[in-house]
Formats: structure tokens, C-alpha cells, sequence
């Protein structure tokens, strides 16, 4: 028996219509959030990167020695001097070593380890921040800055302690024993190449899913039309 033509054109139609549901749904966003420029010597996720490369929250960068980049936000700018790592996340720097300059009037935090640098008033703020060695020297260049020493993951915490009086004033620099104040917990070394593995489980769901409608759609459905070749 063939397959009835009104099953046949809404399967026809789910075809078209599943990859960009799974897309949409499986698959995070994928608006640039910022921009890094740079004239080699620079590197993203473990790939050289291009004179503007769209940077992702998440994204590793890591510049070469003798060699730096300025990565800009919609209300912020960063500075990498050569030879350090750092990854973007939402409204944060995670710097590994090395060191950046930042302006900012959107109140953009460094973090090192533990320690997290917030900006005190949401006003244009100019600040630098180091860790070379072990050792963290926070500068203010413009307006104050926060220092918070805190558990990382623990953003309640961070914030509370940013309400506090200005751990270094305009023109002011301190340093700060980086074990000292976060003890020696294991940290990153460079920049990874592997593909996320949410990436490969939304791949995978969603070909499992599309070759299930097909199956049901044009044979797996208990009737008895086959796809296989070998059946009569």
C-alpha cells in the first residue's frame, strides 16, 4: 500500500520546519558580543586569529610575547598586553596571567582567581590589573575600583562586598600575594581546541530526532511500505 498523500506532504513539512526548531532550541546564540583586533601574534580558542575576530563569552584569548590586542564591549575596552590569557565571560574577564587595561563605563570586572575588580560607580573607569608571578597589582587610573576576595562562583558575596568603601582610589596601586589570598588551587595553562561537548549532544539529538521522522514518516510508521532495497 503507498503512503497516503496527505501524510506524505505533512511529513514533508515537518522536515522543513525541525532543523531550525532544534537550531534554535539545542544551540546557544551566536551574536557576537564583542570584538578583538589585533595584528598577529594572537590566538582564540588555540587558532590565530584574524585583524577583528568576533569574540563569544567563554572564548580564551592569548597573546604571543612582543605582540597585543584590544578587545571592545558596547561600553567597554580592553587592552591584552603580550603574553597573557584571559577568557570572556558575560560582563567579566577571567584573567590567567599577563595583565589588561581597562575602560569601562558599564562597571566590566577583571577576576583573578579569587580576586575580582568592580569598578565603584557606573561612570567611565580607567583601571589596570597584572598577575605576573603569583602576584596581583591592581592600579586605579581613573575613578576607584573594588577589590573583593571571594569563593569564585559566589556572585551574592561579590556584590555585597562591592557595596563597601573603595579598596583602591584613583591614582592609588596595590598588590596583592595572589596565594595569599586564594591559596594554590590548580588553574588553566593555555588555550584548548576540543569542541564542546554540548555542541556534539545537540548535534547528536538532533539527527537522532530528524532520522526518527523520517523513519516513521516514510516506513516506520507499522505499515507496510519499506525503504530497503532488499524488500519486494
Amino acid at each position: 500500500m503507498s503512503v497516503p498523500l496527505t501524510r506524505r506532504l505533512v511529513c514533508w513539512a515537518l522536515l522543513a520546519v525541525v532543523p531550525s526548531s532544534l537550531s534554535a532550541q539545542a544551540l546557544p546564540p551566536q551574536t557576537p558580543n564583542a570584538i578583538l583586533h589585533a595584528q598577529g601574534g594572537v590566538w582564540v580558542n588555540g587558532s590565530e586569529a584574524a585583524d577583528s575576530t568576533a569574540i563569544f563569552p567563554g572564548d580564551l584569548i592569548e597573546t604571543k610575547p612582543g605582540f597585543s590586542a584590544s578587545l571592545t564591549i558596547e561600553g567597554t575596552s580592553v587592552l591584552f598586553l603580550p603574553e597573557s590569557v584571559a577568557k570572556l565571560e558575560q560582563d567579566l574577564l577571567v584573567l590567567d596571567h599577563g595583565g589588561v587595561s581597562v575602560g569601562t563605563s558599564r562597571s566590566f570586572k577583571v577576576r583573578v582567581n579569587c580576586i575580582t575588580v568592580i569598578p565603584v560607580a557606573s561612570e567611565w573607569t580607567q583601571y589596570d590589573v597584572t598577575d605576573v608571578n603569583g602576584t596581583v597589582q591592581v592600579a586605579a587610573k581613573t575613578k576607584d575600583v573594588n577589590v573583593v576576595h571571594s569563593a569564585m562562583g559566589h556572585k551574592e558575596k561579590i556584590e555585597e562586598q562591592a557595596m563597601q568603601s573603595a579598596s583602591v582610589h584613583e591614582g592609588e596601586q596595590k598588590t596583592y600575594g595572589e596565594s595569599e589570598v586564594c591559596g594554590t588551587p590548580a588553574r588553566p595553562t593555555g588555550a584548548g581546541t576540543s569542541v564542546s561537548p554540548k555542541w556534539i549532544a545537540a548535534g547528536a539529538g538532533g539527527g537522532g530526532l530528524l532520522l526518527c521522522l523520517v523513519l516513521h514518516c516514510f516506513g516506520g510508521g507499522g505499515g507496510k511500505t519499506s525503504i530497503s532495497p532488499s524488500t519486494p
